[in-house]
């Protein structure tokens, strides 16, 4: 499935089940939110996204651990499961989370970061009870790895919405 017509399901079966989800985003910088802004509805069920580039970001918004940042860095699957259950936290509406967080970290290039290669990415899932991160390593230029993240985060969401978890 492309891109467009992953997030158009996603905001489709979203919709439906009335849930909502809250992005964390890195690396894609963006990226994953306009892709699903990009379908008709999408503010239904999208509370918002935090675009956090700076290492601080991570820590001060999204509560990850600052001694895991020290240790490991900002590329790391225990990061990307940190960003996905804070994204929902402060994404939330009132007392309310976001039913599902969904976040992106690793390197896009064109040098390596915190010595991991580009295309070293890691996609952090949460929703009550559950976090799980995928890592993945993509190949291609700076626009081509972050087109890839995006790709895979979206298929991680849908997997989840079509299994049974």
């Amino acid at each position: 499935m492309t891109t467009e017509e992953l997030a158009t399901k996603i905001v489709a079966i979203l919709t439906e089940q009335r849930q909502t989800l809250a992005l964390a985003e890195s690396l894609t910088g963006g990226l994953l939110c306009a892709s699903l802004v990009a379908v008709p509805g999408a503010s239904a069920v999208l509370n918002g996204a935090v675009v956090a580039y700076n290492t601080a970001i991570k820590h001060q918004v999204l509560g990850v651990d600052a001694s895991l940042l020290a240790i490991h860095g900002t590329v790391h699957p225990d990061v990307a499961a940190y960003m996905a259950t804070g994204a929902r936290e402060v994404l939330g509406v009132g007392e309310q989370q976001a039913y599902f967080g969904l976040a992106t970290t690793g390197v896009a290039g064109p040098d390596s970061h915190e010595g991991k290669p580009p295309g070293t990415v890691f996609i952090g899932f949460a929703a009550t009870g559950f976090v799980e991160t995928r890592d993945f390593q993509f190949a291609g230029d700076r626009h081509e790895i972050r087109q890839q993240a995006v790709q895979a985060a979206l298929q991680c969401l849908y997997d989840y919405l079509t299994s049974d978890h």
